[in-house]
């Protein structure tokens, strides 16, 4: 330790370097592949992070958080998807949806088109090359998670949806969803990996003048957005206000973000698809 009028030690200067660089010794951002979020984010996000996408009902935070999981996985990011509500032939079966563009209904029966056809095998192809770990978290707990990540070392994205399915139903609702939100953030930071959950609204939005997701909209869930580093509201206009001329638009706000700016960012929704693209990557 130095006293007063000595210089810091070169060993110790050299370990601040990662933090003066908004990045830390865990690692590079781990990246969304939402071009603008990621951007935003300063690179992406960062490992021993809780992260919260919340949003009104049927707004597409799994489909939203799906993406995320996959776009991150083929950049070289391992993700774990998690789902509480979906088995994982359910999350397979979106995956391809997403990827290859086609709807889950069409997949179900088999009636692709050639085009619809050859995109959904690129898509096969693309996560067979690098496959995404798909888990049933339904009656796992906060334990299952743990269990989980202490079996699949290295993941740097882990999705929690949603978080309300870690509930064993002991307590009240937003008692056990504030001990599940301070419990992940405990193991995301030992594990070090970023742990993104999923998160209905509290409180509805749907009467006030303007619907975008704010953080009092948790409302009992207040530890939730204690815990998170980040919170992330996702919006659709077309839920409250359905227009022809809006279907599709979408915005994601950064409502929290315990180490950097807030912001929003642009998305478009193809609900068909359940794909959310960047606008600043429209087609792709």
């Amino acid at each position: 330790m130095t006293t007063a009028g000595e210089s810091t030690p070169p060993a110790e200067a050299a370990a601040l370097v990662p933090a003066a660089l908004g990045g830390d010794a865990s690692g590079p951002p781990v990246v969304t592949g939402f071009p603008s979020l990621d951007a935003l984010l300063g690179g992406g996000l960062r490992r021993g992070d809780l992260v919260v996408l919340s949003g009104d009902v049927g707004v597409g935070k799994s489909a939203l958080a799906l993406a995320m999981a996959l776009r991150a996985n083929a950049a070289g990011h391992p993700a774990a998807y998690l789902g509480g509500e979906m088995g994982t032939a359910r999350l397979m079966e979106r995956a391809l949806a997403i990827e290859g563009r086609v709807r889950v209904d069409d997949l179900r029966r088999g009636g692709l088109t050639d085009e619809a056809h050859a995109g959904v095998a690129a898509a096969a192809l693309g996560l067979r090359r690098r496959p995404p770990l798909f888990e049933d978290l339904r009656d796992a707990g906060v334990e299952g998670v743990s269990d989980f990540l202490a079996m699949h070392l290295g993941v740097d994205l882990t999705i929690v949806d949603p978080i309300q399915a870690l509930a064993r139903g002991a307590l009240p609702l937003e008692e056990e969803v504030a001990d599940a939100a301070r419990r992940l953030k405990e193991l995301a930071l030992r594990r070090s990996t970023v742990i993104l959950v999923t998160s209905g609204l509290r409180e509805s939005p749907a009467g006030r003048s303007d619907q975008r997701p704010v953080l009092r909209d948790l409302g009992g869930l207040g530890a939730l957005r204690h815990h998170a580093d980040i919170v992330l509201g996702l919006y659709r206009e077309e839920l409250y206000a359905p227009s022809p001329h809006i279907e599709g638009a979408s915005e994601l706000s950064v409502l929290k973000n315990r180490n950097g700016p807030m912001g929003f960012v642009d998305l478009f929704f193809y609900k068909q698809w359940l794909r959310f693209e960047d606008m600043v990557e429209p087609g792709t």
